[in-house]
This record gives C-alpha cells, structure tokens and sequence, in this order.
C-alpha cells in the first residue's frame, strides 16, 4: 500500500460500486440534515455566519464551475440558515496562482478552506499557513499535502479499476492480444496513480498495453499529440482500445483516430460525465465514462466544512469514517464517494435521475437519432 492509498479492501471497493445506485440518493434524501442541528455533543466554535473559502483547480474540466461551485455555496446556505458565505477562486491550472489564492484567503482570515490542488505538493506551504492560523483545510477532490484536516472524494483507484475492467469487458475474447494504448492524467495530480494503478490492475496479463503516455495538467491538446505519436508508433488498424482517464482527453484521443482515417472508433474510457462525454456515449464514439456523484462529493465537502468550523465532531466524525495517508500525513479522516460504470445502458439512471443533465440537454438535434436509437427521450 503507498502513501496516499485508501485504508479499505478490494471486496468493500467491489461492494461500493454495487451500491453506489442507491447510496447517490442518499443526500437528497436527508441523511446528513441534521448536520447543523443544535443538539450536538459538541459546543459549535462558530454561529451560521461563517465564511467558507472555495479553491477550484482549473476551468477546462466543466464540472468544477457548473456544479461543485454552486452546490457547495448552496449546501453551505442551507447549513447555515442561509448566513454563511462562499468565498470562491479558480486557479485555472497554475499552482502557483492556486497558492496566492490560498495565502489571500487566510490573510482575509476565512473560517475554513475547501481546496482542490493543482498541485498536491506545492500547496503544501499554503496549506501550513492555514493550519498556522487556526483556519481547518478540506482538500476536496485531490489529496493535498501538508497538514489537512479532512479529505473528500471517490476511491479514485477503483475509478482506474472500473475503467480497466470496462475495456477488457469490451475486447472480449480478444482480450489478451488486443494492443491498447494508456492516455494518463497528469504527473502533478496524485490521483493519477490511483487512476493508473486501479487501472493497471485489470489491464496487465489481460491485454498488450502498447503504449503509455503522462499528459500534462491534463491538457487536451497534449493528450491529442501523444494520442497521433501512438497511431503512428503501432498503426491505426492494430490499436484495440484506449485508456483515457477522463472525459476532456478522450474526446481529443477520439478527434486524432477520426483525423487519421478511422472509420470505427475503438473502445475509449473517460471519467467525469462531462456533457461532450455522454453525447458521444449516446453517439457510439466514446465506449464509456465514470460517473462521479457531484452532488455527493460537493455536499459532503459543505457538510465537512462547516462541522469543522461549528465544533459539531459527532458529525464530522461520521462524514469521515475511511482514512488515506498523504506523504505528509498519516491517517486523514476522509469520505470516500462511490462511483458508477456509465454507458449507453444507465444514462437515465446516472446523470438524469440525479439531475445532472436532462434528456434535452443530451439529445440535441445532432443526437436525437442516437437518443432515439438507445430509447433516451
């Protein structure tokens, strides 16, 4: 197990994707309401008027503006009686700026920090200055380095080992002669060795892995380069299927193999449910992406965050009942949210049952045949 490796076994994580279609309503359903309530154990630090301070990485990956940032300012209003505040900052992909960002936020003496770090290791620093001044730090979606207080997001290996597993599904009994090619995220982003090695679980002895590629700050126009240097190291006709690890480099992988003349796309992963992602599902040009519950990842960070700063441990502590360890820290208290397999099949019973996106949303005219196709309307 390395260091920043979830604390739980490979059954429980199988187990998590089993129920991950009824643990994704758990939320909306009232769960966690009671987060706020007055009778807790705990004598709250603060009252409702608190200000949350929200650092977002970059812009480029569409979830981060159209849903975390406003169900976390959402979830935080409705914890507080509609008195707490969001501070909100996007780094758009600079560490450098994401760690002034920070240094501003603790100087305006915020209560309590959500981050999403551009870079685990340089926000470190940051991180410490926060600590320094009493100011809790919730890394949100990356597991940032230095001294966090907790850490929210998905058992990011088992969304490499959901996407690895999908692929080999896909090849059948060609698996094991099938040359793909591995599209990876970025060197900078711890996630993207949990991504690799949940992928790379499934994928060594059960498929060639032709070629492997690290795509800086998970840039599409890089991952479409080394996507071109992959066609003409093996050839076209003999690459089988790709791992992309999300939704914004697979559609530039699948934009170089129509560029070089293919006339059926292969097997392509991708991660986030980007709108642009689940079109091409509909399509047939993307074979499948991972659904991660915005909804719960966002609520979960508001509710961490405001127990944190309110004094309420019977509910922080409940919130975060798994625990990882960062090269910096050991045993984090963290909320590990379940992941969903998603293709043509559960569309209605992923991203539209939870309201991420509508049938219309999805179905433009340039998809209404493929909508029609798969009985999506």
């Amino acid at each position: 197990m390395n260091a920043s490796t979830p604390h739980r076994t490979t059954a429980r994580r199988y187990a998590v994707v089993l129920a991950a279609a009824s643990a994704l309503s758990l939320t909306a359903c009232g769960v966690v309401d009671g987060l706020g309530a007055s009778d807790s154990s705990a004598s709250p630090k603060k009252g409702d008027d608190i200000t949350v301070g929200l650092l977002l990485p970059d812009k480029a990956t569409k979830r981060f503006e159209k849903f975390d940032h406003p169900l976390i300012k959402t979830r935080v209003a409705e914890l507080t009686n509609n008195k707490g505040e969001v501070v909100y900052a996007n780094a758009e992909s600079s560490a450098a700026k994401q760690n002034e960002q920070l240094e501003e936020m603790v100087a305006d003496q915020v209560d309590v920090v959500i981050v999403d770090a551009v870079n685990a290791k340089s926000i470190a620093s940051a991180v410490q200055k926060a600590k320094d001044a009493n100011i809790p730090v919730i890394a949100y979606d990356r597991l940032a380095e230095g001294p966090i207080d907790a850490y929210i997001s998905h058992d990011n290996e088992l969304v490499g080992e959901v996407q690895g597993r999908s692929l080999v599904e896909a090849l059948g009994d060609d698996a094991a002669t099938s040359k793909i090619v591995m599209i990876n995220g970025a060197p900078a982003d711890p996630n993207t060795a949990r991504f690799k090695d949940g992928a790379l679980s499934e994928l060594e002895g059960n498929v060639v892995i032709a070629q492997q590629y690290d795509t800086k700050e998970w840039l599409p126009e890089i991952a479409k380069a080394n996507m071109e240097k992959a066609i003409e190291s093996i050839g076209l006709a003999d690459i089988a299927a790709v791992y992309s690890a999300n939704d914004g480099m697979a559609g530039a992988v699948i934009d170089a193999l129509k560029e070089a003349g293919a006339s059926e796309i292969p097997p392509v992963t991708g991660q986030d449910a980007d709108l642009a992602a689940v079109q091409r599902i509909v399509s047939g040009e993307q074979f499948m992406t991972v659904y991660k519950s915005f909804l719960l990842e966002a609520n979960g960070a508001a509710e961490i965050a405001v127990a944190a700063v309110q004094g309420h441990s019977i509910e922080f502590d409940a919130l975060t009942r798994d625990t990882v360890d960062s090269p910096t820290q050991k045993n984090i208290p963290s909320q590990l949210v379940p992941v969903v397999a998603l293709t043509k099949a559960n569309i209605e019973d992923t991203v539209i049952q939870d309201e991420v996106y509508t049938v219309k949303d999805i179905c433009t005219a340039e998809y209404a045949a493929d909508c029609a196709a798969i009985g999506l309307k």
